[in-house]
């Protein structure tokens, strides 16, 4: 229920060592409206490494906040965990008098909160609150249509000790979830989607007997032999899902949706060249380039192949990109062969070797993004294709 004072949302109270506190459900539109002014505050103190607050010790994330702005109008988006909050009982007003912020009745289980900006204090959750309101500033015709309910936990007079004691417990207790397990529950997808693309082909090059990469994948997160599984699944199957998809979570909504994804002319397709393949469904043509190209590398370095930083992530993102100008070059709309590859990858004179006798390696090409862009910069130049 609204009026013009307060906010009525249903309610359980819950106890627990800590106290007591009400778990309830509210739409997203009545969050920002007593969060807002905590929210500026934080925003602002967030920016300052000095802050003290103890809900901000991450900065927010700009793209996080896009990312979320973004998320909360695809088909399937949910926030299945609690957005905590602390509010006041009372809000003094002078030595006589108070304001009452909260009232729970519990013979109805309804909690009752004013409203007021200046009320609620973001314990955990800012980013979906800020998201939410990204998505609000960024399409303010179309957030009133937006239906999204959230879970609040919501403590009420609780001290800033034990503030800061929820907060860290929360964050403390999160662990990431492996991007390379990510990509392998896409396999359980009914919908196809570019990441479930990227999976299957990654699946393909790690299982196939002939293939360049077989048992060289690390798939879950945790390699089972770390000599040989030299590369992860979540690096392989974004270096070259770039070339499918602009925008995978995007594509993945449209295709939920039952849409059609546009083919794309010639000139976005010198940029994602595997992209019409997928929209036509020919995935397997996208899987047959990428084996082709890393057959054609392993046949010039047999020896480096499976011993140095060239099937590491330095070799295999700068060798990826290395692919868009060789396929340019070729053809955008043919499947090309381990002899096409070839013909320009040998070309390249860079020392094979096993392991340090290879000139692929951590002196030469440092781990992270300098190393990659050296070897990407030296593979334009060897062969020509930088001229």
């Amino acid at each position: 229920m609204r009026d013009n004072n307060w906010i009525e949302i249903n309610c359980l109270e819950i106890e627990q060592p800590i106290g007591v506190f009400y778990v309830g459900k509210i739409s997203w539109q009545d969050l920002l409206e007593i969060s807002y002014s905590e929210k500026r505050r934080i925003i602002d103190e967030g920016k300052n490494s000095e802050t003290s607050y103890f809900g901000i010790q991450r900065e927010l994330s700009d793209k996080r906040l896009k990312e979320i702005s973004h998320y909360v109008t695809y088909k399937d988006a949910t926030f299945p965990s609690s957005v905590v909050l602390a509010i006041p009982s009372v809000t003094r007003i002078d030595d006589e008098n108070d304001i009452v912020n909260v009232e729970f009745d519990k013979s109805n289980n309804k909690l009752k909160i004013r409203k007021d900006n200046k009320i609620a204090h973001i314990i955990d959750g800012q980013h979906r609150i800020f998201g939410l309101e990204k998505y609000k500033i960024d399409n303010p015709l179309l957030a009133s249509t937006l239906n999204f309910e959230l879970l609040v936990s919501i403590f009420v007079d609780i001290d800033d000790d034990n503030q800061s004691m929820i907060f860290a417990t929360i964050n403390k207790a999160q662990t990431k979830v492996n991007k390379s397990l990510v990509y392998d529950l896409f396999e359980l997808a009914k919908t196809k989607s570019p990441q479930r693309t990227a999976h299957n082909i990654v699946k393909l090059l790690d299982e196939e007997i002939n293939s360049p990469l077989r048992g060289m994948i690390n798939r879950l997160g945790k390699a089972n032999d770390p000599l040989r599984e030299t590369i992860t699944q979540a690096t392989l199957a974004e270096s070259f899902m770039k070339y499918i998809s602009q925008n995978p979570m995007k594509d993945r909504d449209i295709l939920k949706r039952g849409k059609k994804l546009e083919r794309v002319d010639e000139r976005e397709l010198k940029i994602r060249f595997f992209r019409n393949w997928f929209i036509e469904n020919e995935d397997d043509k996208i899987a047959k380039v990428i084996w082709n190209y890393f057959s054609a590398i392993k046949r010039h370095w047999p020896l480096s192949w499976g011993t140095s930083i060239l099937t590491k992530s330095t070799g295999i993102i700068a060798f990826i990109k290395f692919l868009s100008p060789i396929i340019n070059k070729i053809g955008t709309n043919k499947v090309i062969t381990e002899d096409e590859f070839y013909e320009i990858i040998s070309k390249i004179e860079i020392n094979d070797g096993s392991g340090i006798e290879s000139d692929f390696n951590t002196k030469r090409y440092i781990p992270g993004a300098k190393g990659q862009s050296d070897l990407y910069k030296e593979l334009m130049i060897k062969s020509g294709l930088s001229n």
